[in-house]
């Protein structure tokens, strides 16, 4: 429902975001500076972005009838996350309803498996992948084979990798240890599973559909990265500075900015996410995350919105995320994503006590640290492992390995107030 009850009509610089989430909350406080009205689809008034947003559609994400009426009262829609149903979504799409991005490219990354069948298309480096069904699918044969029992090479000797005929079997080119990921709906390391012998694979088998899971090689790498890029409605592509991230327990720990990597790395990053977005015709903002070891740069995964790894460009870059986003959106001028400072850390703010924890002396102490901005999102419940907030640091340092020195020096002072929660 709407919970002002007064009809709010629709105008050109009004946009209406589906989720009230931290994201929809940064979209909310660039919007007041850029004087651009915000109009929020949230499910409660107590969700982070509810007040900020110019009015608020108080119902599920997924109600189609709210986000009719939402549209009724701004000029395009864009999402916080990707967890879509396109095709209800669609209806509106047939009504004249605008999106950004629109709904053909989102259908393209709303999953992992269409994802990775974009990156093929587009011959993106990507890890070696199959979707959980074609384990079940008996062994090629050939007219040769006679009537001998069908036989496959795989690229382990080991006997676990040679199921007896009839179980389920690792196509060519995988081999135990793999990662096993929800196609939909997986985050921050849920709906993940890292599969180490014939055993794991028949026990997932047992557990879910085979058709909502691929499989992938588990990938050696030296650093994990985030390529932040954006495209506007002319076509126009920019590329963010090239991040180091840093995960704990599967969820997001720091972020580095620039990256300390080489110029010939960070151009291939631009490149792909160029490649990407021009080819797939995105409009908005996008984060790949990506590996970056023997085999080079690989795509991990493709974020289609604002994403953590770009919380840094609020402080750190002339243009934030965020506001580059509502300026694509409204169909504004894109603005200016360079660094304005050396360098930049964002660290999260994950719960380390329990869900009714009182964290205020640890924010009094962070926002008492040095070129540092505390963003807390006054989120309902503070369970172990949450996002509660995130600290930027602005770094001086101009060389990479002494700006990575520093970062580290920072971190250490964050980590005394602000501890990371315990394993498990």
């Amino acid at each position: 429902m709407l919970l002002d009850s007064t009809p709010v009509p629709a105008v050109a610089d009004a946009i209406g975001i589906v989720g009230g989430g931290q994201l929809a909350l940064m979209l909310a406080e660039a919007a007041a500076q850029l004087d651009v009205a915000l109009h929020v689809q949230t499910p409660s008034a107590a969700d982070p972005a509810a007040a900020l947003a110019s009015s608020l559609e108080l119902a599920a994400l997924d109600d189609l009838q709210a986000t009719r009426r939402l549209a009724r009262r701004c000029a395009a829609i864009s999402f916080e996350n990707e967890w879509l149903d396109i095709a209800a979504l669609s209806q509106l799409a047939a009504e004249g309803v605008q999106f950004v991005p629109d709904l053909p490219c989102l259908e393209q990354l709303v999953s992992k498996r269409r994802q990775r069948e974009l990156l093929n298309r587009l011959d993106l480096p990507s890890p070696i992948w199959c979707g959980l069904e074609a384990v079940l699918q008996p062994p090629k044969r050939s007219a040769a084979d006679g009537d001998e029992p069908p036989r496959e090479e795989h690229a382990s000797s080991d006997a676990a990798d040679h199921p007896s005929p009839g179980l389920p079997r690792l196509p060519d080119g995988l081999c135990f240890p793999v990662m096993a990921k929800a196609a939909t709906g997986g985050y921050d390391g849920k709906g993940t599973r890292v599969l180490h012998q014939q055993a794991d694979l028949e026990a997932l088998l047992a557990e879910v559909v085979p058709h909502d899971w691929i499989l992938e090689e588990l990938v050696s790498f030296e650093l994990e990265l985030a390529q932040l890029a954006c495209r506007d409605r002319h076509g126009k592509v920019a590329c963010y500075p090239l991040v180091q991230t840093h995960q704990h327990q599967q969820v997001c720990d720091w972020v580095l900015a620039p990256a300390p990597v080489s110029h010939a790395v960070q151009a291939h990053a631009r490149n792909l996410a160029a490649s990407l977005l021009t080819a797939s015709g995105y409009v908005g903002m996008v984060s790949l995350e990506l590996f970056y070891g023997p085999a080079g740069l690989q795509v991990n995964e493709i974020a289609p919105r604002t994403h953590n790894a770009g919380h840094f460009s609020i402080e750190a870059c002339h243009t934030s995320q965020f506001e580059q986003q509502l300026r694509i959106v409204a169909g504004m001028p894109m603005g200016d994503v360079s660094l304005h400072v050396p360098g930049a850390l964002m660290v999260n703010l994950l719960g380390f006590a329990g869900p009714d924890a009182d964290y205020s002396a640890q924010q009094q102490a962070l926002r008492e640290l040095p070129c540092a901005a505390l963003h807390w999102y006054g989120k309902q419940g503070g369970g172990l492992g949450r996002k509660l907030g995130h600290l930027t640091l602005s770094l001086q340092a101009s060389d990479p390995q002494a700006r990575l020195a520093e970062a580290m020096q920072r971190l250490a002072q964050v980590r005394q107030i602000w501890p990371l929660p315990p394993a498990g």
